[in-house]
This record gives C-alpha cells, sequence and structure tokens, in this order.
C-alpha cells in the first residue's frame, strides 16, 4: 500500500487522466464514471486526478517535517548523551520546553504570523517533532554507551566524533527509522488537518485536506465522494506509515532477542 502511494505521488503527471485544476462546471458533482472514475467536484475537476497529484503535497510536506526534525533530533539527543553533565542538561531542558507546544498550537501561530501556506506550518512542526526524536535518541544512546565496545574504542584512541558517526548512530538508526515512520504518519495527518482548516496549502491546489474541505458542501447533497476520498486516502497513508514503523519496531525487538 505505502509503494502504491509513492508511486502515485512520483507518477501523477504520467497516470492522471486529467488536469487536477481543470474545471468544467457543466460537469460538477458527476458521479462515478468512465470518464471520472471517482465521480467530480463542484467545479467539476476529476476526484482520482486530484487525488493522485494531492499524493504529492500530502507526502513533501511530512517527508520535510520528518527528515529535518530527524536529523536535528539525533543530533541533539547523541550530544546530550555522549557529553552529559550541564551540555546535556541544557538540551534536555531545551527539548522539554518544546514539548510545551503541541504541533498543531505551533503550527497555527507560526501562520498566524507568517501567513497560510505550506511553509510556516512545515518548519513550525519540524521544530515540535524534534524534541520527540532527541529524548528517544539522548535514551537510546545512553543505554548504547553503556556497552563494551565504545570503551573499547575509547582505549584505541578512537574520538567521539568518530565513535558516534561510525558506530553509534548506525546502531540507534533502525529505532530511530521506526519513530521516524510513525511520525511521518501523524505528520501528514496534522497537515492535512491544517490544510482542512485553512492554515496549510490553499485552494486551488490539489491537497487531501484541501479536498476534504470542499467536499464538505457536497455532502449536504448527499454526494460522498468528493470528501471520502480524500479522507480515506489520509486514513490509509496513516495507517501505512504505522504499519511500517511498527514492523521496524518488531525486527529490532526480534533481533535484541
Amino acid at each position: 500500500m505505502l509503494v502504491l502511494l509513492v508511486l502515485a505521488a512520483v507518477f501523477a503527471p504520467l497516470i492522471a487522466p486529467y488536469d487536477p485544476n481543470e474545471i468544467n462546471l457543466k460537469n460538477s458533482l458527476a458521479g462515478s464514471s468512465p470518464d471520472h472514475w471517482l465521480g467530480t467536484d463542484q467545479s467539476g475537476r476529476d476526484l482520482f486526478s486530484r487525488l493522485l497529484y494531492g499524493a504529492r503535497t500530502g507526502l513533501l510536506g511530512p517527508l520535510a517535517v520528518v527528515g529535518v526534525s530527524t536529523i536535528l533530533g539525533i543530533a541533539m539527543g547523541v550530544v546530550a548523551a555522549w557529553r552529559g553533565g550541564w551540555v546535556d542538561s541544557l538540551l534536555s531542558r531545551s527539548m522539554d520546553l518544546l514539548f510545551a507546544f503541541p504541533a498543531m498550537l505551533l503550527a497555527i501561530l507560526c501562520v498566524a504570523v507568517f501567513g497560510a501556506g505550506m511553509t510556516a506550518p512545515v518548519i513550525a512542526m519540524m521544530i515540535a517533532y524534534t524534541p520527540y526524536v532527541g529524548r528517544l535518541v539522548r535514551s537510546i544512546a545512553r543505554q548504547e554507551q553503556a556497552r563494551p565496545y565504545i570503551e573499547s574504542y575509547k582505549v584505541q584512541g578512537w574520538s567521539g566524533w568518530a565513535i558516534c558517526t561510525r558506530h553509534l548512530i548506525p546502531n540507534i538508526t533502525p529505532t530511530v527509522l521506526a519513530q521516524s515512520a510513525i511520525n511521518f504518519g501523524y505528520a501528514l495527518a496534522e497537515l492535512a488537518g491544517l490544510s482542512f482548516l485553512g492554515f496549510g496549502v490553499q485552494a486551488p491546489t490539489a491537497d487531501w485536506g484541501v479536498m476534504v474541505n470542499e467536499g464538505q458542501s457536497p455532502l449536504l447533497k448527499d454526494v460522498l465522494m468528493p470528501a471520502l476520498a480524500p479522507a480515506t486516502a489520509i486514513m490509509l497513508a496513516v495507517v501505512a506509515f504505522g504499519i511500517v514503523g511498527e514492523g521496524i519496531a518488531d525486527r529490532i525487538a526480534k533481533r535484541e532477542k
């Protein structure tokens, strides 16, 4: 399922039968047909095409959030665990402070300052997700430090930088990847929610959150697909990333046994 989602996003221009923003008011809220597999929205735009293009914005934002927050979290967590003392206290308190701001709230505050769009929410969520990764990395890095091989490399004269980059970080990466996959699903849902509320991606851009918002009015006319199709896509994507994260975690647990 996850592979299909990624392929849909990458090859949307080749797969989509129509321009996602092509308006045809004469074909407004058309039902499923050979020409329009999922029907059309209020503006007569093909829902299947918009769903495919929506996968692009739906994955790009979370990818940026998870990528940057994972890199920052690993850096903060490893430095805190390795250096200890006041460095550990400073970084740990900084992460605790960031925990006080929920991702959605921080994103809305950034939108209020910088305006609606993809950029402000993504930057806000990069900041908000960093302590989740940082705290996890700090915990497992401290456990890894207690293992004999770390002391062995120290005795051999290896620098802290070399030990961390060549051994410690690679050894904790699988656990971090498991958490990052789960974070990806959360970020996708939250960014879609922000777009639904009007704080994220703006219409007429094809985005799942925007599509759910636009699908509210057709619900009053008992036309379900404009809202149901993107909502289902969001749900399946979140579940898929959650399954991947749990699968990685299970493999790690089996390996440690």
